[in-house]
């Protein structure tokens, strides 16, 4: 039992230990702080997305259980034979996984135009609740005694008169059993509201699964602890029972307050049991509904839908904005530029900006899903450097659709105290010195272009020959590579847990500042350099918007407050002038000199059928 209870309850310790850790990365203990307690409650895209959740859960709840319960009714009039059809066809959602339930919704929505958002979400809380009040209230009414509510039909009673009165006060403990399980699975669900929400709509778990994809946010430990509590606390006071001694001295009070004329008193059975659940399901709940009044006040006729990858843009930045043109940002985010094309492929959203990477703005050319840029409307474009609309010419020719926002390498991170000689090769990554010290990026391109580089070959090599080496070298790394890895290659490498891994030059800049042992290279072989810009998607609906936005983007004031966030290069060149510390400002890993990128390349579109068989050898990579 102890070490069961040990499974449990430690890694809840370890949460509630780092909710109030002063460091921002869980690697790295930086003494206690309630700084992060504080944040989240400031943090209205969190509290929001607690307010949503609370809503649709008890809304779908609601109209659910009203719905479940009349089909009930319906079920149970029918034949057996007829009943039994009903019956197999209302459990099959419960049968089939949430997964076939939420694309299935999702191509419906789209299939149907509907635009995806809240109203989607409680369309599909409320479908896949429904099977389990029936689940619920069936049994319940199969108990009922028909001939009651026919007496009371023949003595009068109206047939609603006769169910309210004779058939509902039966069958109500099925009814509260199926909104309560109702409310738990709506609460919970993650992968039908995935796949069903819109932009600016997030409940905790599509919120709490972004922020897991792109590393946790210190917020987060905070919450879940707040969350962790408020239940336990709720468990506690339920289930508080006076001892026998108590209970004969409060029906004694309760005798002597009757005597005085006194008919209510509140008893600590009533204090522990009703007053202080109900007070903290209204603190929360209220909580909620004003952070969510909040937000719906913050939005005004003028809006623009931005689409952007996690931790890729200052909030202050966005703030900045809303304040000086009264345009509401409704902000998302993605994780990988293949998560974000289908979404705009699909049509189902209609973003004003998104921020693919270059490759990817290529495909989506090819695919007419963007539309030209009017330069004239964005004079501070004029700001990034000549060097990067050339390099953009790449995938972009004649940088029509595209504006650049951030860029930089792909190298090698290595601990100096962990690693004896200096690193200036790909072929460190085989050493099998490091075996299950090395941390490889988990991406299927990132990863290739290691292999193709250490091999002497373009890292947007199509040749099958090429490839199936490439292929065979990864295996032959695999039982070296401690994780692949994407955003937690930071932590990692930071809290000394590995001695090597491949790393964007933006979050070497990072690690490098919390770990002074670390050092980045981009080896002579040569690598990845890389280019985010911002596009404007075929179907926008607030074009004019999103030009003001890029223009404010644009501009080098607010371009360097977004490089001092996020950390990756700048392309805007009047941006890096204002860059006071002088070694960041001349920072090799920052802005690498001409002989390093002139050994580097841009990632291009392959075409389907290259992605297909990049796709396929790389599933023989991570199934070996």
């Amino acid at each position: 039992m102890a070490l069961i209870f040990i499974l449990l309850y430690a890694p809840i310790v370890t949460l509630v230990v780092l909710s109030f850790n002063a460091s921002k990365t869980r690697a790295k203990w930086g003494g206690f702080t309630l700084h992060w307690y504080r944040s989240l409650f400031a943090n209205t895209e969190i509290m929001n997305a607690l307010y949503t959740t609370l809503i649709i859960a008890l809304l779908a709840s609601a109209i659910a259980t009203v719905l479940g319960t009349l089909a009930c009714i319906g079920i149970n009039s029918m034949s057996k034979k007829s009943r039994t059809v009903f019956m197999g066809i209302t459990n099959i959602p419960m049968l089939n996984g949430e997964i076939v339930m939420g694309i299935s919704l999702m191509l419906l929505f789209i299939i149907c135009r509907i635009q995806l958002g809240f109203g989607t979400i409680l369309m599909a809380h409320i479908t896949f609740n429904v099977p389990y009040v029936i689940l619920s209230v069936m049994p319940k009414l199969k108990q009922t005694n028909k001939s009651t509510y026919e007496a009371a039909l023949d003595l009068g009673a109206s047939p609603l008169y006769a169910f309210w009165k004779v058939i509902f006060p039966d069958i109500m403990p099925g009814v509260v059993s199926g909104f309560l399980l109702s409310f738990t699975m709506s609460l919970d669900d993650f992968v039908i509201t995935y796949f069903t929400k819109g932009p600016g709509v997030d409940t905790l778990s599509t919120k709490i699964y972004a922020e897991v994809r792109k590393g946790i946010k210190p917020e987060m430990y905070s919450l879940s602890t707040i969350l962790f509590v408020t239940v336990l606390l709720l468990l506690l006071l339920v289930n508080v029972n006076p001892s026998p001694k108590e209970e004969k001295e409060e029906a004694k009070e309760r005798e002597a307050t009757a005597k005085k004329g006194i008919r209510f008193r509140i008893t600590k059975r009533v204090v522990f049991r009703r007053i202080l659940p109900i007070a903290m399901v209204l603190v929360i709940g209220g909580g909620g509904i004003y952070y969510g009044s909040q937000n719906a006040s913050a939005g005004g006729s003028q809006q623009l839908i931005v689409y952007n990858w996690g931790e890729y843009m200052d909030s202050d930045v966005i703030d900045i904005f809303e304040e000086e043109t009264g345009i509401h940002v409704v902000y998302e985010e993605y994780e990988t530029n293949e998560i974000m094309y289908p979404k705009i492929k699909s049509g189902a959203i209609s973003y004003d900006l998104v921020c693919p990477s270059d490759y990817m703005i290529q495909k989506m050319i090819q695919n007419d899903l963007l539309q030209p840029i009017n330069f004239d409307h964005i004079p501070n474009a004029s700001n990034i450097g000549d060097m990067y609309y050339e390099t953009s010419e790449q995938f972009d020719p004649g940088n029509l659709y595209s504006i650049p926002y951030c860029w930089g390498t792909v190298g090698i991170l290595y601990n100096k105290k962990m690693v004896t000689e200096p690193i200036d090769s790909w072929s460190v990554l085989w050493d099998t010195n490091y075996r299950d010290s090395i941390l490889m990026q988990d991406s299927v391109r990132d990863a290739f272009a290691v292999a193709l580089k250490d091999l002497g070959y373009s890292l947007n090599s199509t040749n099958i020959k090429e490839l199936t080496e490439a292929k065979d070298l990864l295996v032959t790394q695999k039982p070296l590579v401690q994780a692949y890895v994407v955003d937690q290659v930071r932590d990692k490498m930071i809290g000394n847990e590995a001695a090597i891994g491949v790393i964007y030059s933006g979050e070497a800049i990072y690690t490098k500042r919390e770990n002074p042992d670390l050092e980045y290279v981009v080896p002579k072989e040569g690598s990845n350099v890389w280019i985010d810009s911002w596009c404007i998607p075929k179907d926008a609906q607030h074009v004019e918007n999103a030009e003001k936005f890029l223009n404010f983007l644009c501009r080098p004031d607010i371009a360097l407050k977004n490089f001092e966030y996020i950390t990756y290069s700048t392309p805007n060149d009047a941006a890096r002038e204002l860059i006071e510390d002088d070694d960041i400002r001349n920072s090799e890993i920052a802005f690498p000199d001409e002989e390093t990128l002139a050994r580097c390349e841009t990632f291009t579109y392959l075409g389907d059928d290259a992605d297909e068989v990049y796709n396929q050898l790389w599933r023989e990579v991570k199934s070996n």
